[in-house]
Protein backbone atom coordinates (compact mmCIF):
# COMPACT_ATOMS: atom_id res chain seq x y z
CA UNK A 1 0.00 0.00 0.00
CA UNK A 2 0.90 3.56 -0.74
CA UNK A 3 2.91 4.96 2.47
CA UNK A 4 1.63 8.44 1.64
CA UNK A 5 -1.79 7.32 1.15
CA UNK A 6 -1.77 5.42 4.36
CA UNK A 7 -0.35 8.30 6.29
CA UNK A 8 -3.30 10.63 5.07
CA UNK A 9 -5.59 7.95 5.79
CA UNK A 10 -4.40 7.76 9.90
CA UNK A 11 -4.48 11.63 9.63
CA UNK A 12 -7.84 11.66 8.60
CA UNK A 13 -9.53 9.04 10.96
CA UNK A 14 -7.95 10.59 13.82
CA UNK A 15 -9.39 13.82 12.82
CA UNK A 16 -12.69 12.33 12.28
CA UNK A 17 -12.86 10.43 15.62
CA UNK A 18 -11.99 13.19 17.75
CA UNK A 19 -15.51 14.73 18.50
CA UNK A 20 -17.42 12.92 20.76
CA UNK A 21 -19.71 10.58 20.15
CA UNK A 22 -21.81 7.73 21.29
CA UNK A 23 -18.51 5.73 22.11
CA UNK A 24 -16.16 8.31 23.26
CA UNK A 25 -19.65 9.60 25.80
CA UNK A 26 -19.63 6.26 27.36
CA UNK A 27 -16.04 5.96 28.01
CA UNK A 28 -16.10 9.43 29.09
CA UNK A 29 -18.88 8.55 32.12
CA UNK A 30 -17.14 4.74 32.68
CA UNK A 31 -14.12 7.17 33.73
CA UNK A 32 -16.03 9.90 35.29
CA UNK A 33 -18.05 7.34 37.46
CA UNK A 34 -15.84 4.68 38.29
CA UNK A 35 -12.10 5.68 37.05
CA UNK A 36 -9.78 5.53 34.35
CA UNK A 37 -9.04 1.43 34.33
CA UNK A 38 -12.20 0.85 33.96
CA UNK A 39 -12.68 3.29 30.73
CA UNK A 40 -9.95 1.81 29.37
CA UNK A 41 -10.99 -1.70 29.53
CA UNK A 42 -14.54 -0.37 27.40
CA UNK A 43 -12.11 1.26 25.22
CA UNK A 44 -10.39 -2.18 24.20
CA UNK A 45 -13.82 -3.65 23.94
CA UNK A 46 -14.78 -0.96 22.05
CA UNK A 47 -12.11 -1.74 19.25
CA UNK A 48 -9.92 -4.42 19.76
CA UNK A 49 -12.34 -6.92 20.69
CA UNK A 50 -15.11 -5.52 18.15
CA UNK A 51 -12.61 -5.45 15.42
CA UNK A 52 -12.24 -9.08 15.88
CA UNK A 53 -15.32 -9.52 14.33
CA UNK A 54 -16.11 -6.44 11.52
CA UNK A 55 -12.64 -6.83 10.12
CA UNK A 56 -12.89 -10.30 8.95
CA UNK A 57 -16.05 -9.42 7.75
CA UNK A 58 -15.63 -6.17 5.74
CA UNK A 59 -12.09 -7.26 4.30
CA UNK A 60 -13.70 -10.88 2.69
CA UNK A 61 -17.11 -8.90 2.02
CA UNK A 62 -15.36 -6.39 -0.29
CA UNK A 63 -12.69 -8.76 -1.50
CA UNK A 64 -15.13 -10.76 -2.64
CA UNK A 65 -17.24 -7.97 -4.61
CA UNK A 66 -13.81 -6.53 -6.16
CA UNK A 67 -13.70 -10.42 -7.70
CA UNK A 68 -16.91 -10.55 -8.70
CA UNK A 69 -17.18 -7.32 -10.54
CA UNK A 70 -15.16 -4.28 -10.79
CA UNK A 71 -17.50 -2.02 -11.72
CA UNK A 72 -19.90 -3.62 -8.42
CA UNK A 73 -16.69 -1.87 -6.17
CA UNK A 74 -16.62 1.27 -8.41
CA UNK A 75 -20.34 1.76 -7.31
CA UNK A 76 -19.91 0.76 -3.75
CA UNK A 77 -16.84 3.51 -3.80
CA UNK A 78 -19.80 6.12 -4.96
CA UNK A 79 -22.19 4.66 -2.59
CA UNK A 80 -19.21 5.21 0.19
CA UNK A 81 -18.41 8.86 -0.64
CA UNK A 82 -22.73 9.54 -0.86
CA UNK A 83 -22.84 8.17 2.26
CA UNK A 84 -19.73 10.28 3.95
CA UNK A 85 -21.40 13.47 2.51
CA UNK A 86 -25.14 12.77 3.82
CA UNK A 87 -23.32 11.97 7.60
CA UNK A 88 -21.35 15.10 7.49
CA UNK A 89 -24.11 16.85 7.07
CA UNK A 90 -25.98 15.11 9.93
CA UNK A 91 -23.22 16.36 12.16
CA UNK A 92 -23.36 19.70 10.57
CA UNK A 93 -27.07 20.31 10.94
CA UNK A 94 -27.25 18.33 14.89
CA UNK A 95 -29.95 19.76 17.38
CA UNK A 96 -27.63 21.33 20.16
CA UNK A 97 -30.44 20.30 22.63
CA UNK A 98 -28.98 16.36 22.16
CA UNK A 99 -27.12 15.37 25.77
CA UNK A 100 -25.13 12.53 26.96
CA UNK A 101 -26.54 9.87 28.66
CA UNK A 102 -24.26 9.06 31.97
CA UNK A 103 -23.72 5.62 33.15
CA UNK A 104 -22.95 5.17 36.93
CA UNK A 105 -23.66 1.58 37.61
CA UNK A 106 -20.61 -0.43 38.59
CA UNK A 107 -18.84 -2.15 36.22
CA UNK A 108 -15.56 -4.82 36.60
CA UNK A 109 -12.69 -4.53 33.69
CA UNK A 110 -13.46 -7.53 31.69
CA UNK A 111 -17.46 -6.69 32.02
CA UNK A 112 -16.77 -2.71 30.70
CA UNK A 113 -14.74 -4.52 27.83
CA UNK A 114 -17.28 -7.26 27.01
CA UNK A 115 -20.06 -4.56 26.90
CA UNK A 116 -17.94 -1.90 25.13
CA UNK A 117 -17.43 -4.47 22.35
CA UNK A 118 -21.14 -5.63 22.59
CA UNK A 119 -21.99 -1.64 22.42
CA UNK A 120 -19.72 -1.22 19.07
CA UNK A 121 -21.32 -4.43 17.81
CA UNK A 122 -24.86 -3.90 18.28
CA UNK A 123 -24.21 -0.17 16.77
CA UNK A 124 -24.65 0.00 12.65
CA UNK A 125 -23.04 2.76 12.35
CA UNK A 126 -19.23 1.57 12.84
CA UNK A 127 -19.32 -0.99 10.25
CA UNK A 128 -21.45 0.98 7.97
CA UNK A 129 -18.93 3.56 8.32
CA UNK A 130 -16.06 1.28 7.73
CA UNK A 131 -17.86 -0.19 4.77
CA UNK A 132 -18.15 3.22 3.25
CA UNK A 133 -15.02 4.67 4.03
CA UNK A 134 -12.22 2.04 4.06
CA UNK A 135 -12.91 1.38 -0.03
CA UNK A 136 -12.13 4.50 -0.82
CA UNK A 137 -8.35 3.91 0.22
CA UNK A 138 -8.35 0.73 -1.57
CA UNK A 139 -6.29 -0.01 -4.82
CA UNK A 140 -7.27 -3.16 -6.25
CA UNK A 141 -3.79 -2.76 -8.66
CA UNK A 142 -1.71 -2.44 -5.93
CA UNK A 143 -2.05 -5.88 -4.52
CA UNK A 144 -4.03 -7.71 -2.56
CA UNK A 145 -7.25 -6.30 -1.25
CA UNK A 146 -8.16 -8.30 1.46
CA UNK A 147 -4.73 -7.14 2.95
CA UNK A 148 -5.41 -3.58 2.24
CA UNK A 149 -8.50 -3.74 4.34
CA UNK A 150 -7.06 -5.46 7.11
CA UNK A 151 -4.43 -2.87 7.24
CA UNK A 152 -6.73 -0.02 6.95
CA UNK A 153 -9.40 -1.65 9.25
CA UNK A 154 -6.78 -2.48 11.95
CA UNK A 155 -4.92 1.25 11.67
CA UNK A 156 -8.10 2.59 12.32
CA UNK A 157 -9.36 0.25 15.40
CA UNK A 158 -5.51 1.54 16.61
CA UNK A 159 -6.28 5.08 15.79
CA UNK A 160 -9.76 4.50 17.91
CA UNK A 161 -7.59 2.94 20.87
CA UNK A 162 -5.49 6.50 20.95
CA UNK A 163 -8.46 8.50 20.60
CA UNK A 164 -10.73 6.87 23.14
CA UNK A 165 -7.88 6.09 24.93
CA UNK A 166 -7.31 9.73 25.47
CA UNK A 167 -10.82 10.33 26.67
CA UNK A 168 -10.17 7.53 28.95
CA UNK A 169 -7.40 8.99 30.75
CA UNK A 170 -8.58 12.32 30.75
CA UNK A 171 -12.50 12.03 31.48
CA UNK A 172 -11.50 13.24 34.94
CA UNK A 173 -11.30 16.42 33.82
CA UNK A 174 -11.49 17.14 30.25
CA UNK A 175 -14.05 14.88 29.99
CA UNK A 176 -16.89 16.55 32.39
CA UNK A 177 -15.73 19.89 31.44
CA UNK A 178 -16.72 18.47 27.73
CA UNK A 179 -19.65 16.73 28.85
CA UNK A 180 -21.45 19.26 31.02
CA UNK A 181 -20.83 21.75 27.47
CA UNK A 182 -23.08 20.73 24.96
CA UNK A 183 -22.04 23.90 22.89
CA UNK A 184 -18.63 22.65 22.75
CA UNK A 185 -19.56 19.11 21.52
CA UNK A 186 -21.87 20.85 19.50
CA UNK A 187 -18.88 22.52 17.81
CA UNK A 188 -16.80 20.27 17.53
CA UNK A 189 -19.80 17.94 15.46
CA UNK A 190 -20.01 20.66 13.38
CA UNK A 191 -16.41 21.22 12.16
CA UNK A 192 -15.97 17.50 11.57
CA UNK A 193 -19.14 16.86 9.49
CA UNK A 194 -17.67 20.10 7.42
CA UNK A 195 -14.56 17.71 7.02
CA UNK A 196 -16.72 14.94 6.31
CA UNK A 197 -19.07 16.70 3.81
CA UNK A 198 -15.55 17.62 1.77
CA UNK A 199 -13.75 14.48 2.11
CA UNK A 200 -17.21 12.60 0.66
CA UNK A 201 -16.82 15.35 -2.30
CA UNK A 202 -13.00 14.90 -2.68
CA UNK A 203 -13.86 10.55 -2.79
CA UNK A 204 -16.57 10.72 -5.24
CA UNK A 205 -14.59 13.08 -7.53
CA UNK A 206 -11.48 11.43 -6.97
CA UNK A 207 -13.18 8.15 -8.14
CA UNK A 208 -14.24 9.48 -11.15
CA UNK A 209 -11.45 10.32 -12.05
CA UNK A 210 -8.87 7.52 -11.33
CA UNK A 211 -11.42 5.36 -13.59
Amino acid sequence: MDLALWIAFVGTVIFMQMPPGPDSMLVMARGIGQGRGVALFTVLGMTVGAGMVQLPLIALGVSSLVRASPLAFAALQWMGAAYLVWLGSRLIFASPDATAQHETRPVKPLAAAREGMIANLVNPWPITFMVAFLPQFVDPHRGSVTMQLLLLGATQKMTGVIVLGTYALASGTVGAWIMARPRVRLWQQRIAGCFIVGLGIRMAFGNSTSR
